[in-house]
């Protein structure tokens, strides 16, 4: 078990290296980019939901929604039936960052599991399925 979990750990600051070397190359931060990931895989969503997708307070993310918005990467608009909700959704530009954000993830996975068999590759969905359960 300790060696899964060394394992564990080294793929996760792997991963977080590239991501961080390809975030700072697009001149945009890292929760930037988070939010563009989950809103381009989500569609819009209420500013509550969105910051429990990142993991932070409705606080912090109001000030990353303020630079985002600035930048003209998201908008926000009031809930059609929830005048309490703020709906936040990209822009033209932030669908663009995701879908070219998205690619690069697409081939990192290709590169990682290129000499994974169908059958592993299909493993590991599952293993990387169970996992975010747990989370």
């Amino acid at each position: 078990m300790d060696k899964l979990s060394h394992e564990i750990v080294e793929f996760y600051e792997k991963l977080s290296s590239w991501e961080h070397a390809v975030v700072k190359n697009a001149g945009y931060s890292l929760p930037q980019v988070h939010a563009v990931e989950i809103l381009g895989a989500n569609g819009a969503m209420r500013m509550k939901e969105l910051a429990e997708k990142i993991g932070i307070t409705t606080g912090t993310l109001t000030v990353q929604i303020d630079r985002m918005e600035k930048a003209d990467l998201v908008t926000r608009k009031a809930h059609a039936s929830d005048r309490r909700a703020i709906l936040v959704d990209l822009t033209d530009k932030g669908l663009a960052i995701y879908k070219e954000h998205d690619q690069l993830h697409h081939r990192l996975t290709n590169q990682i599991t290129a000499k994974f068999s169908d059958d592993e590759r299909q493993q590991l969905l599952t293993f990387f399925e169970r996992i975010n359960q747990e989370f």
